[in-house]
């Protein structure tokens, strides 16, 4: 693609050339330009006006049109393309404002990711961590739980994302913490960056992070535990990565999602929380951990914002708050809160 003139008017061509120097795929790039495009010829038409000059209300209108044919996931998704691109733009001084930010913002509160699903209680959930006894099945739904992460996210989880703080495990593996966390023990981070079909440190990831910003966790003594006994017995990484979580049937190799799902359906059918054929609204899978984790930290804190933080929901482009707050804030919330899953 032919570089631009930064005074030239076409920002959709510059912001997909950026986003190949940035190092993005062509699988992801034609994603963006797609809607993209669909955006512009909206504006053209039905406004009256371009890319540069589009109002909050033209973005409003555009994501009623796409509401008519698309679910709100995909709703969800479009808005956030048009968002990034506006956001981009902005930041390099191309385009004067984000017309799209107060709405994906409304669209956070309205658009409800996961349908409405069984109800599962704090002590039904404790009685079933009790059959969960192999090490790598207990760290990894144990850590879903108390962190409200993907199960992508999960899988994405490297040694350097890991501050343990603990003398066992760092004379066991000689991998220090990524900057972000290095002064800050008992943490846990989770980046917004790895996406399938890309290289991110310095590994090919089958999964993508899907968090609008990178995000860290605190690791109480109930995750600290058990992410320990795991990393006492975990095999060798064949990655440079250094996977947190392998596979112990293909040696060595980095967990997948589909390992993950077919690990927890062993409980689950067991426990009677998987019927073949149902929906999410009756089978217990990796992302109910994550609707569990929400719920009841949501309930305990009344912080709507502490949660949206701790799952990855704030935006770099929304105030914030809760970062700037670590220490004092969204740590003493989170350990205050959070409930206890060994009994």
């Amino acid at each position: 693609m032919k570089k631009l003139n930064p005074n030239q008017s076409d920002p959709i061509s510059y912001f997909i050339e950026d986003m190949e120097y940035h190092g993005r795929s062509k699988r992801t790039r034609d994603a963006y330009y797609r809607v993209l495009i669909n955006f512009q010829s909206f504006l053209n038409e039905k406004c009256q006006t371009t890319i540069a000059n589009a109002t909050q209300r033209d973005c409003m209108a555009w994501i009623h049109g796409v509401r008519q044919i698309s679910s709100p996931s995909t709703i969800a998704t479009y808005a956030s393309y048009i968002n990034r691109f506006y956001r981009y733009m902005s930041n390099v001084g191309l385009l004067n404002a984000n017309p799209m930010l107060l709405v994906v913002e409304e669209l956070t509160e309205s658009i409800e990711p996961n349908p409405i699903r069984r109800d599962i209680s704090l002590k039904s959930m404790q009685e079933f961590l009790k059959n969960v006894s192999h090490p790598l099945d207990r760290a990894i739904i144990i850590t879903l739980l108390k962190t409200g992460m993907r199960v992508g996210e999960l899988c994405n989880l490297d040694l350097r994302d890991l501050n343990l703080a603990d003398v066992d495990v760092s004379s066991t593996y000689s991998v220090k913490p990524r900057g972000a966390i290095g002064d800050r023990p008992g943490t846990l981070y989770i980046s917004k960056d790895p996406a399938r079909g890309e290289i991110y440190n310095e590994e090919l990831r089958t999964a993508s992070n899907k968090r609008k910003r990178s995000t860290m966790v605190p690791i109480d003594a109930e995750l600290h535990h058990n992410l320990k006994v795991w990393l006492s017995v975990r095999p060798d990484a064949l990655s440079p990565a250094q996977p947190v979580f392998l596979s112990t049937a293909k040696w060595g190799c980095r967990i997948t999602p589909s390992i993950v799902r077919s690990r927890l359906l062993r409980y689950t059918k067991n426990t009677g929380w998987h019927v073949p054929g149902a929906g999410a609204e009756e089978n217990v899978t990796p992302h109910y951990f994550r609707h569990f984790f929400t719920t009841n930290l949501r309930n305990e804190t009344g912080d709507r914002g502490v949660v949206k933080y701790l799952r990855g929901d704030v935006a770099d482009d929304i105030i914030e708050t809760y970062t700037h707050n670590w220490g004092d804030r969204v740590r003493s919330v989170y350990e205050k809160n959070i409930y206890s899953l060994l009994i």
